[in-house]
């Protein structure tokens, strides 16, 4: 009887992988395809073939190989497909961010620093900002929901003392005319983009006119030496990028998955979770790491964190950065001078 079970369950979960394959495969042609009037006929063609194959091959080994090489032959494909450098982009990624690290100086090339009356309507600010390293003494957690309460954008902030914050968004960069699509993050239609930005448009932007709840966290304990060691991470990335487009991924390399990849390369990353996947949670997997403040019960910190209303009446405040932390929790008392 147990090994019937096993043999059973075993069964299933390998014609569920058969089947996803099929799908992610037919996906691939039907979104990433050069030519667009193969793109539906072909995408049709291979799922059907390949399900045909799944179905009516004799032998389970068999069929699952048949299967295993049509995924194979539309990855190898895929993986050719190299992001582009140019385009007609969208005015808020149209500048890619830089800098030039001398010494203690950190010069940022396209500083966003956008003025929103609208979501959309806006002037455009793209700044050069300098900071210095000397002067960074700590690092905080934005956690932006627009829907499900399973998945959020995640951003980092750095704080300069009286240069200010310096925040890093990894987002999607898209053309003019294209929209996110969660179902195409899956695929190589966007190139991933760093936009490093001021506060009062970054998270301003989606308190205030996206209307999307925002949470405040500060990281606990993020020593000057560690701190350092991120921001200047975050701009190799960012450099890296600026010489060499890659790719978003809806799973792979999207806002949290590459937050964990700069906290990996300073060696402080601890191993894959659940919760970075359905990052809506990666607040409770922070608070059991002790990466913020666990003096109070997870549920209190979280309605403590929580800065969209005071956000919205603070609006473009010059002072919005410290205004938004005052008495938030682990935060060190700031009042604006």
């Amino acid at each position: 009887m147990m090994r019937q079970a096993i043999r059973f369950v075993g069964v299933v979960l390998g014609g569920l992988a058969c089947l996803i394959a099929i799908a992610w495969a037919a996906g691939a042609i039907y979104f990433d395809l050069p030519i667009a009037w193969l793109r539906t006929p072909l995408a049709l063609a291979f799922a059907l073939g390949v399900l045909a194959a799944l179905i009516f091959t004799k032998g389970r080994w068999r069929a699952s190989g048949r299967v295993a090489l049509g995924f194979a032959l539309v990855l190898g494909w895929w993986l050719t497909i190299q992001p582009p450098s140019a385009g007609q982009w969208q005015a808020d990624v149209a500048q890619e961010p830089f800098a030039q690290i001398e010494g203690d100086n950190v010069v940022i090339q396209n500083f966003r620093n956008f003025d929103y009356r609208t979501e959309t309507d806006y002037d455009e600010r793209w700044e050069t900002k300098t900071v210095h390293l000397s002067n960074l003494r700590g690092v905080d957690f934005f956690m932006s929901y627009w829907g499900s309460p399973l998945i959020c954008h995640t951003l980092l902030s750095f704080d300069f003392g009286p240069e200010g914050f310096v925040c890093v968004s990894m987002e999607t960069r898209k053309r003019k005319g294209q929209s996110y699509s969660a179902l195409r993050g899956f695929y190589r239609q966007f190139p991933l983009c760093y936009i490093i930005a001021d506060e009062r448009d970054l998270i301003r932007l989606r308190t205030n006119y996206r209307r999307e709840d925002v949470y405040l966290y500060h990281l606990i304990p993020a020593t000057p030496e560690k701190a350092r060691e991120l921001f200047l991470d975050y701009i190799r990335g960012a450099n890296k990028l600026h010489d060499q487009p890659q790719w978003y991924n809806a799973i792979t390399s999207n806002c949290t998955t590459n937050i964990r990849l700069h906290i990996k390369n300073i060696g402080s990353a601890r191993p894959w979770d659940w919760q970075i996947i359905a990052n809506g949670y990666i607040d409770e997997r922070a608070y059991a790491l002790g990466a913020i403040d666990t003096a109070m019960p997870f549920a209190k910190l979280k309605s403590l964190s929580y800065i969209t209303k005071r956000a919205q009446v603070i609006d473009g405040d010059p002072a919005y950065s410290l205004l938004i932390r005052e008495g938030l929790p682990g935060m060190a008392p700031i009042r604006p001078e």
